[in-house]
């Protein structure tokens, strides 16, 4: 009966152990920390687009931004990880003329409220 009891130990406690480290393995994007920032770009763009207002990525490919319409200072929104790093982001000087919503800056620029309304939408809906 020891050896049963024994060999029932063995089996469950590595099962256990594995049951509670799964739940951390399925950090999505709204987890934080686990956040796609380029899932976020394509959804703003594509609300954006909804939206009837006329956006493009913009610069290099791994710190790509949003510019909204043209213009000599267009809006445009750029996107981190977290809200904690939008925020250091501002808090370090670099933020400047830029509105925080969630994890994106949105820099105003020149832009109008027929562009900046629907782009404060779509972040917000994130």
């Amino acid at each position: 009966m020891a050896t049963v009891r024994r060999s029932v130990k063995r089996f469950l406690a590595p099962l256990l152990l594995a049951l509670a480290v799964l739940p951390g393995c399925g950090l999505g994007s709204n987890d934080a920390g686990g956040r796609d920032d380029t899932d976020d770009r394509t959804a703003t763009l594509q609300c954006l687009d909804d939206a009837g207002v006329s956006a493009r990525l913009n610069g290099p490919e791994d710190d790509q931004q949003i510019v909204i319409g043209d213009g000599a200072n267009p809006p445009h929104i750029k996107f981190f990880l977290t809200a904690g790093e939008a925020e250091a982001e501002q808090f370090q000087g670099h933020g400047e003329g830029a509105e925080q919503i969630g994890g994106a800056l949105l820099y105003v620029g020149d832009g109008n409220d027929d562009e900046l309304k629907p782009a404060e939408k779509c972040l917000a809906d994130l």
